[in-house]
């Protein structure tokens, strides 16, 4: 373990650098002995810094829900960040590039929770029950690491590479629904860049809801009634240039869309 002190000084250095917009080493190059464990005590105390009146968790993010990503960083499980207000992006709004370092577009089904949800031992069933709605949605992560140059424990420290989401304007009970046979149709100024169905996320996007829930158990942390919980991306993130327009398509879910600008 790295010990509170060095967490504390890795996470400061995360903070400066999403506020300076310079890139860091990935602190596995320093310390290659770091485990998850010490990567999600540096992002609680990266989140702890940013929290403010005016600036306060709304809800989580699950990341790495596809085996391609998992086998490409060596893990064998998904990795979750927090969400906090001033993320959000307004459905058909505008994100400014200069605001960001390094930015990737993912169209992603959020849940809208009415009920607290606590591990172990929650199911797809119990997200599904917990569940008020579930909403189109778009992610925008960005790394702070330089060239996006990162294992698991780089990111998770680094709030799973989060920085903004979007909501769509929809919301959409789950009684009647088979979510891992919702498709997606993502879109780039028009043109279609890739087309999935929900199973693409742990085989049901419930599914990660449920392995976060058993995970926050961990650290005796409970999803709660009125949190949004971003549940893993259908298909590959896509790097955004200024002018770009996205749109994420769901099947009987609705769409959510953003723009780039300078």
């Amino acid at each position: 373990m790295l010990g509170e002190e060095k967490c504390q000084q890795l996470a400061d250095r995360l903070v400066v650098a999403e506020r300076t917009r310079e890139t860091i080493t990935a602190i596995t190059d320093e310390y290659k002995d770091i485990t998850i464990d010490d990567a999600y005590q540096i992002q609680l105390r990266v989140i702890k810094a940013k929290l403010t009146d005016r600036n306060r968790v709304v809800g989580k993010k699950i990341g790495l829900t596809s085996l391609a990503m998992q086998n490409l960083l060596g893990v064998y499980e998904p990795d979750y960040g927090h969400l906090l207000s001033n993320m959000e992006v307004v459905n058909g709004g505008i994100i400014r590039l200069g605001e960001l370092m390094q930015p990737k577009v993912e169209a992603e089904v959020a849940f809208l929770l009415k009920k607290d949800l606590a591990g172990p031992g929650v199911s797809v069933s119990d997200v599904l029950r917990a569940t008020e709605a579930v909403v189109p949605s778009l992610e925008i992560v960005d790394s702070r690491v330089k060239d996006w140059k990162i294992k698991i424990q780089d990111t998770v420290a680094d709030n799973a590479s989060s920085s903004r989401f979007i909501l769509g304007g929809r919301l959409t009970r789950v009684d009647n629904i088979d979510l891992s046979l919702t498709g997606l149709v993502f879109r780039k100024n028009g043109e279609v860049l890739s087309t999935a169905a929900g199973a693409a996320v742990l085989g049901h996007p419930a599914a990660a809801v449920a392995w976060l829930a058993n995970k926050l158990a961990e650290f005796e942390i409970t999803l709660k009634a009125g949190e949004v919980v971003l549940s893993g991306a259908f298909t590959a993130a896509v790097t955004p240039a200024a002018g770009d327009y996205f749109e994420a398509c769901f099947d009987r879910l609705g769409t959510a869309t953003v723009r780039f600008a300078v």
